[in-house]
């Protein structure tokens, strides 16, 4: 083991338990600090960091707390706001919507029922008349 990694894993051993997302329990306090080499942002992480974009703390100090790029924690944001606007405009159970798939899928049934019945007129069968 490389002495980088003996002192990453030390300096690991004394922060205490983590989460399964590699998280310390402080940051399951709303702290989020900078990740060591290698570590990769989870999403957790992430909504912390755009949450307290949007409380208005400054992207640049918090750019600079992090080690992250502004445009990134920008993005971060954007992406988030776009879920948000995706998520509240969806509507659930729509009346009007649910009495157009109703009568959609009765159009569609009945449409069935009709060629079955006119394959059926059409097909000859042993008692029909047939013409000289």
């Amino acid at each position: 083991m490389t002495d980088k990694r003996r002192d990453q894993t030390a300096a690991g051993a004394g922060r205490g338990s983590s989460t399964p997302g590699g998280e310390s329990p402080k940051a399951d306090m709303g702290q989020v600090g900078s990740l060591a080499p290698g570590q990769r942002w989870s999403v957790v992480r992430k909504r912390k960091v755009v949450l307290r974009l949007l409380r208005r703390e400054s992207l640049e100090a918090l750019s600079r707390e992090l080690g992250v790029e502004p445009y990134r924690l920008a993005e971060w944001r954007e992406k988030a706001v776009t879920g948000i606007d995706a998520t509240l405009k969806v509507r659930e159970g729509d009346p009007a919507q649910a009495a157009l798939d109703a009568a959609m899928q009765r159009i569609g049934e009945l449409t069935m029922a009709n060629e079955l019945l006119w394959q059926r007129v059409r097909k000859p069968s042993p008692l029909a008349q047939r013409r000289s």
